[in-house]
C-alpha cells in the first residue's frame, strides 16, 4: 500500500483523489471470496443455488444457511459475510411486512430491493461504521413479472436473468452467456444453474448436502427444495 494511500484507507467518509472508497472496494473483496452463489430467471419462477462450501465432514450441513425466505413471493441467496447478510434479511423483512400492514398488499420487488440498498448505502456514508461484506442475490415474483437482482456493498443493485456472485462468478457467467435461454422451464434453468455451480468449483460431482436450492414460482410461495429434490436435480445435472 502506498503511503499516501493509509489516510484515505482507514477512513470510510473520505474519497481517494482518484474518486475511491477504499472501505466499500474491500467489502466486495469480501464477496468474491464468498461461497458461489447463482440465480436464473425461468418461465413464471426464479431459482437459487448456493454452494455451502462444507470445509469438514464434522459439520452439520443444516447448520450453514445461505438461503433465505424474505416475504411469500421474495427470497434471496447470499455471498460474503452470512453474519452480515442475515442483518440485511431481518431488515428487509420488516420493510416487506411494515408495507403488507400499511397497504394491505405485497410489496413490489424493485422496491423492496431498493429499501435494502438505501440501507447498505447508509453504511458507506456516515463515520463509524463499515460497509456490509456481503452480497445478496434476490429473486421474486409479483404482478411485474419475474425478478432477480444482485445488490453490491456500496448499495448499487442491477437486474439480471441469469446472474452470479462469490468466488466462482467468472466461470458461472461463461456457461450461463453460452447456454442460458429466456422462457427455460424450471428443471431446465435448475440444471443449467448446477452444471454452472459444477464448474465453478471444479469438483467432479456435487455433494447434494452441501447445495442449497430455493425457487419461487407464480402463484406459490418461496420454498427450499428438501435434500432428496437437490440430489435427483444433481444426477440430471451429471447426466446432461
Amino acid at each position: 500500500m502506498q503511503p499516501g494511500q493509509m489516510a484515505y484507507d482507514r477512513a470510510i467518509t473520505v474519497f481517494s483523489p482518484d474518486g475511491r472508497l477504499f472501505q466499500v472496494e474491500y467489502a466486495r473483496e469480501a464477496v468474491k471470496r464468498g461461497t458461489t452463489t447463482v440465480g436464473l430467471k425461468f418461465k413464471n419462477g426464479v431459482v437459487l443455488i448456493v454452494d455451502k462450501r462444507i470445509a469438514s465432514r464434522l459439520m452439520e450441513p443444516k447448520s450453514i444457511e445461505k438461503i433465505f425466505q424474505i416475504d411469500g413471493h421474495v427470497g434471496c441467496a447470499t455471498s460474503g459475510l452470512v453474519a452480515d447478510a442475515r442483518i440485511l434479511v431481518d431488515q428487509a423483512r420488516v420493510i416487506a411486512q411494515i408495507n403488507k400492514i400499511t397497504y394491505d398488499e405485497d410489496m413490489s420487488v424493485e422496491e423492496l430491493v431498493k429499501r435494502i440498498c438505501d440501507y447498505k448505502q447508509n453504511y458507506t456514508q456516515y463515520g463509524g461504521v463499515r460497509p456490509f461484506g456481503t452480497a445478496l442475490l434476490v429473486a421474486g415474483v409479483d404482478e411485474h413479472g419475474e425478478h432477480l437482482f444482485e445488490t453490491d456493498p456500496s448499495g448499487a443493485l442491477v437486474s439480471y436473468k441469469a446472474g452470479s456472485i462469490g468466488a466462482g462468478r467468472n466461470s458461472v457467467m461463461e456457461v450461463f452467456e453460452e447456454e442460458y435461454q429466456e422462457g427455460m422451464d424450471m428443471q431446465s434453468a435448475i440444471v443449467l444453474g448446477l452444471k454452472a455451480l459444477k464448474k465453478a468449483t471444479e469438483e467432479d460431482k456435487l455433494n447434494p448436502k452441501a447445495v442449497e436450492i430455493g425457487v419461487v414460482v407464480r402463484g406459490e410461495d418461496f420454498r427450499r427444495l428438501d435434500e432428496s429434490e437437490v440430489e435427483s436435480f444433481i444426477e440430471k445435472a451429471d447426466a446432461s
